[in-house]
C-alpha cells in the first residue's frame, strides 16, 4: 500500500479530545477503506483498540445491525455488550435504546481508548439504523470515537458536530492522490516505471482518483511491456478516458447500475454538459428537478464537484463524465444531437453565448452553430481568444463558413497567423463574394442584443478589414507598394467610428514604412494604430501592438523608449481582472530582451521565466518563437554559446512569416553566435545559403545579414572588405536617422579598424558610437562582441576624456556583473516562484486581499498580479480552487 501520512495524521484521535465522529466520505474507488485500515492499524499500535464492522445491505435490519455492532465491539473488548447481546437475542419487540444504553455504559466502564469503525455505511437505507447511529454519536463516552466510511453523507447532525469541533472529515478532494503518491503507487505497487511527466499526466487525467489510477495502470501494463516502452505508455495516457474498458466496467457496475432509474436517466442526459446548473439540466432532461438532483448527487458523493460556494454550478469527475458519455453513445446515440441542441438554446437564452457554440456544433445544426460563432466573434476577437475561434471554424463545414463573410475573413486571418500566406487570398475572395448575403436565422433576444449590435458593426467595417488583410499579405511578401495601397484603401473604406480597421490599416502602413527602413514614419504611424486600438476597446490587440511599437523603437535605436512602452503595457495588462490576456507573455518576453540589452540580466531572466510560465496562453501564435530568441540572447550574454544555439534551433520552426518584417533573421542570429564560437565553416555555409556578398548595396531588410557578414569577414581575416560594406551601411543608416543601425555599424567598423591595425580609427569610431548608444540604453550590443571589444573599451577608457570615458567604464563594469540563471526552455511543470509561494500560503488563510497585501508590503494591484500568475500556473480560476490544487500538489 501507499502510506498516506498526511491523512492518517489528520485522523489521529486521542481519547478525551472531543472527536465524536470521523467521517470519510467519497465516491467509489477513492480509497476510503484503505485509509481507515492504515489509520486504525497505526491506532492499534498506540494501544487504542479497534472495533471494525463491514456493512452489507442485510445490516439495514436494526436487530441484525446492533447484533453485528456488539460482536465487533467484543473483538476489541470481550466483556463489553454482554447484556446488550442478551437483550438482542430475546424474543419480542427490539429494545433498541436499552441495548444501546447498555453497550455505551459497558464501554464507559470497561474500555480504554477505542475506535468503532463502520465501513460501507452507504448501503444502509433504514431510518431505525440511522437513529441508532445518531444515538451512539451523541452518547458514546469521550474515549470512544465512531468512524464511518461511506459513499454518501449519512443523515446525522453533521453541521452541529462540525460547529462543536467534534467532527473530523476527509472528503474526495482530500483522498485524491498527489503526484508523489501517484508515483509511489504506479511504480511500487503496480510495478510500472513511469517517467515523472507521464505520472503527472495520469494523475491529472484521473484527478487523483485511486481506482482510476489502478485501472489505468492495469490498462497500461501491456503498453509498458511493448517494444515502444515509455513512448507507448505516454500515448496511452494521453488517450486514456472513462471509456476505457476497465474504467467503464467499474463505473457502470459499481456506480451507475446501483442508482434508481430516474437518477441514471438524469446522469446520462446531463453527461453532455461540461458544467451543470439546475436550469440547464432541466432544459436538457425536460424535467424540473435539476437543482435538487444536483444537490442530492453531491450529498451522495456521486462524482459531482461543486464549482462555486453557492452550490449553483457543478461538474462531473472527468472520468465519470467520460464513462457516462460512452454509455449514452452506446445505447442512445440517436438522442445526443437533441440533448446538445437543448443545451445550446438554454445557454443562448441565458446570455452564455460562447458556451452555447460547442453544443450547437455538436448538435449537427451547422447553420445555427455558424450564426452563434458570428455573434460570439467580436467579443472573442477583442479578447484574442483566437484558438477557440479557430477550433470552432475547423469543426464547421467549409461551405458553411464561405457563405458567411465574417467567418471567411477570420479564416483568412488565421491562415496568415499560421504562416500560410498563399492560403489567405482565396478566403478573402470568398468573403467579398458573400458580402450582402442574408445570414441571420436566430431571432434577436434581449440576451443577444449586444452581440447582435457588435456583429452589425463588424459587418459594416468588413470591406475595410478585407483590405487590411490584403495589405497584410502584401507585407508578408515584401511588397511595400501594395501594402501601402491596400492600407490606404482600408482607411478610405473605414468610417470615423471604425476604430479597429482604422487602427489595423494604420498599423500595416507603419509596418510597410518599417520594412522600407523609414523608422520615423513607422513609429509615428504605428503610434496612431495603437491609439485607434485603444479607442476600439481592443485591449489585447492594443498591448500586442505595443510590443510591435517597442520593437520599432529598438530598431530606431532607443532601448530606453522601448522599455518604457513595455513597462506601461505590462502595468495595463496586470490591472485587468479575469484570465491573463493572451498578449501578456509577449510583453514579458519583449521586456526581458530589452533588460538584457541594458545589462540587467537577472531581471531579464525573471521576466523570461514569467513568459515561459504563461506559455501559449500568454502569447500570440506569430510571437511564439520570440521566447527562444530572447532566451538565446540571454544565454549568449552569460557566455553559454552552445545553449544559445540550441535555443535558436528551437525558435526556427516556430517562426511564422506574415505580419512583421523579418529584420533579425534567426539564421543570421545563429551565424553570429557561430562566429563567436570560431565555427567559421558553419557561418560560411550560412553566407552561401543567403547568397549575400560584400559588394551588395545597402538594403534595410538585408541590413542584419550584412552586418553579420561584416563580422564574418573580420573573423576570416578580410577587414578591408568589411570596412567598405560597413561604410555604406553606416552612411545610409545615418541619412535615414536609424540610430540603432548607426551604432551597430559603427562598433563593428571599430572592430574592423582594429583588425586592420588602425588603433586610432578604431578608438575614434568606438568613441562616436558610445556617445550615441550608451545614453540610449545599449550595453550588450557592445559586450557581446567579446574580448576584442573589451580591449577597445579599455583603450577608450584610458585615453578618452569626459563622457566617452565614463561610457566605456560603465560598459566594462557591466561586463563584470554576475550572470543570471536562464530559465530552461522545456520544463514540464509550471513552478511557482518563492514570492508566489508566499502569496499562495496567505491565500490559504482567512485574510482578505487588502490584508494580504499589507502583510506582504505590496499594493493591491501587485498582489492581484501575483495572484493571477499563481492561478495561471495552477490552472485554476478561484482562490479556493488554487488552495485545493496546491494542497493536492503538496505545495501547502
Amino acid at each position: 500500500m501507499v502510506q498516506r501520512l498526511r491523512l492518517t495524521e489528520r485522523l489521529r484521535v486521542d481519547g478525551g479530545r472531543g472527536t465524536r465522529l470521523v467521517l470519510v466520505a467519497a465516491p467509489a474507488g477513492f480509497g476510503k477503506t484503505t485509509l481507515l485500515a492504515q489509520w486504525l492499524a497505526a491506532t492499534a499500535m498506540s494501544e487504542c483498540r479497534v472495533a471494525w464492522l463491514a456493512l452489507d445491505p442485510g445490516d439495514a435490519d436494526p436487530r441484525r445491525f446492533l447484533t453485528h455492532l456488539v460482536a465487533a465491539v467484543q473483538t476489541a473488548e470481550p466483556e463489553a455488550g454482554v447484556d446488550a447481546f442478551a437483550q438482542l437475542e430475546a424474543d419480542g419487540d427490539l429494545p433498541m435504546e436499552a441495548a444501546l444504553v447498555s453497550l455505551i455504559n459497558d464501554l464507559d466502564v470497561l474500555a480504554g481508548p477505542m475506535v468503532v469503525a463502520l465501513d460501507d455505511y452507504h448501503v444502509i437505507d433504514a431510518t431505525a439504523v440511522h437513529e441508532a447511529v445518531a444515538f451512539l454519536v451523541d452518547h458514546l463516552p469521550p474515549q470512544v470515537t465512531l468512524a464511518v466510511a461511506t459513499r454518501a453523507d449519512p443523515p446525522l447532525a453533521l453541521s452541529r458536530l462540525r460547529a462543536r469541533g467534534e467532527l473530523v472529515e476527509v472528503r474526495a478532494a482530500d483522498l485524491r492522490f498527489t503526484t508523489d503518491e501517484a508515483e509511489r503507487f504506479l511504480d511500487d505497487v503496480m510495478g510500472l516505471q513511469l517517467d515523472p511527466a507521464t505520472v503527472a499526466a495520469l494523475e491529472a487525467r484521473t484527478e487523483g482518483w485511486v481506482a482510476g489510477l489502478q485501472l489505468a495502470a492495469l490498462s497500461a501494463r501491456p503498453h509498458a511491456g511493448a517494444a515502444g516502452g515509455s513512448e507507448d505508455v505516454a500515448r496511452f495516457v494521453e488517450a486514456f478516458s472513462g471509456s476505457h474498458r476497465f474504467v467503464l466496467d467499474y463505473l457502470v457496475e459499481e456506480v451507475l447500475d446501483h442508482q434508481p432509474e430516474e437518477v441514471r436517466a438524469f446522469l446520462l442526459d446531463t453527461s453532455i454538459l461540461d458544467q451543470l446548473t439546475g436550469g440547464l439540466c432541466d432544459a436538457v432532461t425536460g424535467r424540473s428537478d435539476g437543482q435538487s438532483m444536483l444537490e442530492a448527487l453531491e450529498r451522495e458523493n456521486l462524482f459531482v464537484v461543486p464549482l462555486d460556494d453557492a452550490r449553483r454550478w457543478y461538474r462531473y469527475h472527468h472520468l465519470f463524465a467520460d464513462a457516462l458519455r460512452a454509455r449514452l453513445l452506446g445505447g442512445q446515440a440517436h438522442r445526443v444531437g437533441g440533448l446538445h441542441a437543448a443545451a445550446s438554446r438554454w445557454l443562448v437564452q441565458n446570455g452564455l453565448l460562447t458556451d452555447a457554440v460547442g453544443h450547437a456544433i455538436a448538435s449537427g445544426d451547422h447553420e445555427y452553430a455558424a450564426e452563434l460563432v458570428e455573434l460570439a466573434l467580436p467579443d472573442l476577437r477583442r479578447r484574442r481568444q483566437d484558438r477557440t475561434l479557430r477550433g470552432w471554424l475547423v469543426a464547421l463545414p467549409a461551405a458553411v463558413v464561405r457563405r458567411r463573410p465574417l467567418l471567411a475573413t477570420f479564416v483568412a486571418w488565421s491562415r496568415l497567423s499560421e504562416g500560410d500566406v498563399d492560403g489567405v487570398e482565396p478566403w478573402l475572395d470568398a468573403a467579398e463574394d458573400a458580402l450582402g448575403l442574408p445570414s441571420s436565422t436566430i431571432p434577436t433576444t434581449d440576451a443577444l442584443a449586444e452581440a447582435a449590435r457588435e456583429r452589425e458593426a463588424e459587418a459594416r467595417s468588413l470591406p475595410a478589414m478585407i483590405a487590411v488583410y490584403r495589405a497584410s499579405v502584401a507585407q508578408a511578401r515584401g511588397d511595400v507598394d501594395d501594402t501601402v495601397a491596400h492600407a490606404r484603401r482600408a482607411l478610405a473604406l473605414a468610417g470615423p467610428e471604425d476604430h479597429f480597421p482604422r487602427g489595423a490599416a494604420a498599423g500595416f502602413a507603419g509596418l510597410a514604412a518599417w520594412a522600407a527602413g523609414d523608422l520615423g514614419t513607422a513609429v509615428d504611424t504605428f503610434t496612431e494604430a495603437v491609439a485607434s486600438l485603444h479607442a476600439a476597446g481592443m485591449l489585447a490587440d492594443e498591448i500586442g501592438a505595443t510590443v510591435v511599437l517597442a520593437n520599432m523603437w529598438l530598431a530606431r535605436g532607443r532601448p530606453v523608449e522601448a522599455r518604457r512602452l513595455y513597462e506601461r503595457a505590462l502595468s495595463t495588462a496586470e490591472r485587468q481582472s479575469g484570465p491573463v490576456l493572451p498578449t501578456t507573455g509577449d510583453v514579458h518576453v519583449g521586456l526581458a530582451d530589452v533588460l538584457r540589452e541594458q545589462g540587467d540580466l537577472e531581471a531579464s531572466a525573471q521576466h523570461l521565466e514569467i513568459g515561459r510560465a504563461l506559455g501559449d496562453r500568454g502569447s500570440l501564435l506569430e510571437n511564439r518563437h520570440r521566447w527562444y530568441t530572447a532566451a538565446a540572447g540571454l544565454l549568449q550574454a552569460t557566455g553559454d554559446l552552445d545553449g544559445a544555439i540550441a535555443m535558436l534551433d528551437q525558435a526556427e520552426p516556430l517562426f511564422r512569416p506574415g505580419y512583421f518584417p523579418d529584420v533579425r533573421p534567426i539564421a543570421a542570429q545563429r551565424a553570429r553566435v557561430q562566429i563567436r564560437q570560431g565555427r567559421l565553416d558553419d557561418a560560411r555555409r550560412w553566407e552561401d545559403d543567403r547568397g549575400i556578398a560584400p559588394t551588395d548595396p545597402p538594403r534595410y531588410l538585408a541590413e542584419y545579414d550584412q552586418l553579420t557578414l561584416a563580422r564574418l569577414l573580420i573573423a576570416d581575416g578580410h577587414p578591408r572588405q568589411a570596412l567598405g560594406l560597413l561604410d555604406r551601411i553606416h552612411d545610409v543608416a545615418q541619412a535615414a536617422s536609424r540610430d540603432g543601425s548607426v551604432v551597430e555599424a559603427g562598433l563593428v567598423r571599430a572592430l574592423a579598424h582594429r583588425a586592420n591595425g588602425d588603433a586610432d580609427a578604431a578608438a575614434a569610431d568606438l568613441a562616436a558610437v558610445l556617445e550615441i548608444g550608451v545614453p540610449a540604453g545599449y550595453c550588450r550590443l557592445f559586450l557581446d562582441e567579446g574580448e576584442p571589444m573589451a580591449q577597445l573599451l579599455g583603450q577608450v577608457a584610458r585615453e578618452a576624456a569626459g563622457g566617452v570615458c565614463g561610457h566605456a567604464e560603465h560598459l566594462l563594469a557591466a561586463g563584470q556583473r554576475p550572470s543570471a540563471q536562464v530559465p530552461a526552455g522545456a520544463v514540464e511543470e509550471e513552478r511557482l516562484s518563492e514570492r508566489e509561494l508566499e502569496v499562495l500560503r496567505l491565500l490559504a488563510t482567512e485574510l482578505s486581499g487588502p490584508e494580504i497585501a499589507r502583510q506582504l508590503f505590496v499594493s493591491v494591484n501587485t498582489l492581484r498580479t501575483h495572484t493571477k500568475h499563481v492561478f495561471t500556473k495552477l490552472d485554476v480560476n478561484t482562490r479556493r480552487a488554487a488552495v485545493r490544487r496546491a494542497t493536492d500538489r503538496g505545495l501547502l
